[in-house]
């Protein structure tokens, strides 16, 4: 197994770790803020670094391989989903946000397969896709820095750093919904043929 691939592995294997820190909450905390969920930001922060050097390994190295395009974008996705799952049970996020990201992305996947099966060929991301993945990161990395729930500062005052927090994981993820639904759309858009039959 190349090396790309194993950083996707270790990318899949970092999302129980981030889950058995979760249950065991560790106590303590930096700045007011706990420090397991510091800990479990660490850990998607390293995850989601994989993702980047895998895939320019990969093309630097003349690795690409079949299991690696299977693999990526699921570890991906799980790395993705399961750092939100958390932040839901921690109350820091509603569950509607998590729901519009996974919809399109089974939307998407849907469609991707059809295209690779009728057409052979794989569907790049378009500018609202990437978008979605940059806002979504950025999003994810502050919101496990949030000691309030997501929109708080539409409800509550709060002191300034943790009011600066709060605002960043509002806007960032507000643009990641918008992001995430019109890039479905484009993507839903532009396979109309494919879909046809």
């Amino acid at each position: 197994m190349n090396t790309p691939n194993k950083l996707t592995l270790i990318r899949i294997l970092l999302v129980p770790l981030m889950l058995i820190i979760y249950l065991i909450n560790i106590p303590g905390n930096i700045l007011g803020i706990p420090l397991y969920t510091i800990i479990i930001d660490l850990i998607f922060i390293i995850g989601s670094i994989t993702d980047k050097v895998d895939g320019y390994l990969a093309r630097k190295n003349n690795q690409v391989t079949s299991f690696g395009k299977f693999l990526d974008p699921i570890a991906d996705k799980i790395l993705v989903v399961s750092a939100m799952l958390i932040l839901v049970e921690m109350g820091n996020l509603p569950a509607w946000i998590p729901i519009i990201i996974i919809t399109r992305e089974f939307a998407v996947s849907g469609y991707r397969s059809i295209a690779i099966e009728k057409k052979g060929e794989v569907i790049a991301a378009n500018k609202w896709g990437k978008l979605k993945t940059v806002t979504q990161m950025i999003a994810i990395i502050l919101a496990f820095l949030d000691t309030n729930p997501f929109g708080t500062i539409f409800t509550k005052t709060l002191p300034g750093f943790e009011f600066i927090i709060n605002l960043l994981v509002t806007i960032f993820m507000i643009v990641c919904v918008i992001a995430t639904v019109f890039s479905g759309y484009e993507y839903l858009k532009g396979g109309k043929e494919l879909l046809k039959d």
